[in-house]
Parts: structure tokens; C-alpha cells; sequence
């Protein structure tokens, strides 16, 4: 069920960067993180998603191993399906995902993870830690956990950030990849629950920092239809029923709560809630109690 590379040979390391071809520095800045990783030889596979990728002046090292690729997609076809096409691209047996707006904060991070992925053939996805460049105190949902108060504090987790990750890629292959559907949003909670079900961990690791401004979430003009959209799809595709209908309930509460002071917002959930529910969400391959359990002694029961 769980896969390694067999032999010795070190572990070969992709990266993954989507973008929609109108930040060139940061871009630029982005591969060159990735290019400049110390024993790193990474692959860098850049995915314009409905637009041209840029030129970038980043270039690998003097002796160095690691390449650039560029992929054009013809249309924008969403998040998952973007990082989907990048690692059919790739050759490395773990990917990278990176914001093209995100860098590592050092030259370790692909050491370090090649290490874990090499030792530990349970592992399935690393979160990275993500700091911000100006010396924010950083945000609560970039720590994939319900105790987020401490980002310094590695520990097991039930889900991870899409864009400050790595991935086995035998592991994301097994389980059919991320959920083109969904466009945007709980794509990684997705994943992350099938991957639980199939044996596999996901470690949120503080040791791996990237850098990323803090920008909200709500920026994206769908944010909440999305949202509401896909986690209804998530509950029907992944959990029992019983736990789907909790979740659900929860969320519908705890949306309520939060957005209580904007009807603009609670009426787009409640649309992406409805729609949803009247849309197919894709194969249901329900998680076993057993994984929901699991999840429970992890500190993250999937009704939350």
C-alpha cells in the first residue's frame, strides 16, 4: 500500500509553481528559491493557467542538476486541476507546491524534506510553515490544525496548505490527485483525507518555512460561494453519512457566527451551500470509520 523509491539512490525533488503570468518578480523571485536549494538539483515545472508563463532570469547554479520547465495551459482551469497538470509534468518522486508569490526562507528546505521523505515511507505530505516577510504575527489558517496558537510547534495533522507543501508523488498518484471540480478551495482536505484512509501521515513541519505576504482569503471575488460550494461537495464525496450531515450542521453554525455582521457574505455561502447540494460533487468513496477515528485521536474529527 505505501510506496518508496527502491533502491539508494537519493529521492529526486520537483517543484510545482501555478501562475497566472502577472507577478513576474515574484515569480523570478519564487524559482530562484527553488533553483537554490543546497543539494537541491530541483525541478522547477512552471504552469501558466490560461495565460503565458513569463520569462524568468532565475538560472540553476554551477553545477547544478535543477531545470526549469514551462507548461501552458489554454484556460484557466483552477487550482487543483493547474497543480494536477504540473506534477503529470514533473519526474521527481516528491513534489513541491509554491505560490508564485511565496520563497523559502533558506537554502535547507529541500534537504530537509528529501531526509523526512527518505526515511519515513508512511509520510505522505508535508505542510510547510509560513511566515511573513514583513514580521507579522502570521495567520491562524496558515497552521492546518484546530490549536493554531503556536506555528512553532510541528505536530500531526488532518489536512494541509496547498501552496507551502510537498508531496509524495506516488502517494498523490494512488489516490486519483487533487479534485479538479472544486476550482478553488478545501482541494487540500480532499486530498488529505484520502491519502489518511489509504495508511499515509501528513505532517505539519515548522522546520520548512516559506515566506508569503499576508493577503486574505476573502480577496478572491468567489471566495465564499466556493467555499461553501466545495465543502459541501467534500462531506458528500468523503465522509459517512451521519458525519456528513454533522459537518455540515457545524458549518452552517459556525458560519453564521463569524459572518454574522455581513449579509453579503452569508447570502454567497448560502448560495454555494445550496448549489453544492444540487450539483454532483464527483466519485463518493466514503472514508472508513476507522479513518474518522483516527482523525478524532489526530485532534481533528471530520466534523470540524
Amino acid at each position: 500500500m505505501l510506496s518508496t523509491r527502491p533502491g539508494d539512490d537519493p529521492l529526486k525533488i520537483s517543484c510545482v509553481i501555478l501562475t497566472m503570468g502577472n507577478r513576474v518578480a515574484e515569480l523570478n523571485r519564487a524559482v530562484e528559491s527553488a533553483l537554490n536549494q543546497v543539494d537541491g538539483d530541483v525541478e522547477v515545472v512552471i504552469v501558466g493557467n490560461g495565460a503565458d508563463v513569463p520569462e524568468v532570469t532565475a538560472t540553476p547554479p554551477d553545477g547544478s542538476a535543477a531545470s526549469v520547465k514551462t507548461v501552458r495551459l489554454a484556460h484557466n482551469t483552477g487550482i487543483p486541476a493547474g497543480r494536477n497538470r504540473g506534477v503529470e509534468e514533473c519526474s521527481g518522486d516528491v513534489v513541491l507546491f509554491l505560490d508564485d508569490d511565496g520563497w523559502y526562507a533558506n537554502q535547507k528546505v529541500v534537504a530537509h524534506v528529501r531526509d523526512r521523505f527518505a526515511t519515513e515511507p508512511d509520510l505522505a505530505v508535508i505542510s510547510f510553515r509560513v511566515m511573513d516577510p514583513d514580521g507579522g504575527i502570521g495567520q491562524r489558517r496558515h497552521v492546518p490544525r484546530l490549536r493554531a496558537g503556536d506555528p512553532e510547534r510541528s505536530s500531526p495533522v488532518t489536512t494541509f496548505l496547498g501552496g507551502a507543501s510537498a508531496i509524495r508523488r506516488s502517494a498523490f498518484l494512488q489516490v486519483g490527485g487533487l479534485p479538479e471540480r472544486f476550482f478553488y478551495a478545501h482541494e487540500e482536505t480532499d486530498l488529505a483525507w484520502r491519502l489518511l484512509g489509504e495508511g499515509y501521515r501528513i505532517e505539519y513541519d515548522a522546520e520548512t518555512v516559506m515566506y508569503h505576504p499576508q493577503v486574505p482569503p476573502t480577496r478572491h471575488a468567489e471566495f465564499y460561494r466556493l467555499n461553501a460550494r466545495n465543502r459541501v461537495w467534500l462531506a458528500r464525496r468523503n465522509l459517512p453519512w451521519p458525519l456528513a450531515g454533522l459537518y455540515l450542521l457545524d458549518w452552517v453554525v459556525l458560519t453564521l457566527v463569524r459572518e454574522r455582521r455581513s449579509g453579503v457574505a452569508i447570502k454567497a455561502w448560502f448560495q454555494g451551500f445550496v448549489e453544492g447540494l444540487r450539483t454532483p460533487a464527483g466519485e463518493r468513496r466514503p472514508m472508513a470509520w476507522r479513518t474518522a477515528w483516527r482523525m478524532v485521536k489526530l485532534g481533528r474529527p471530520p466534523i470540524v
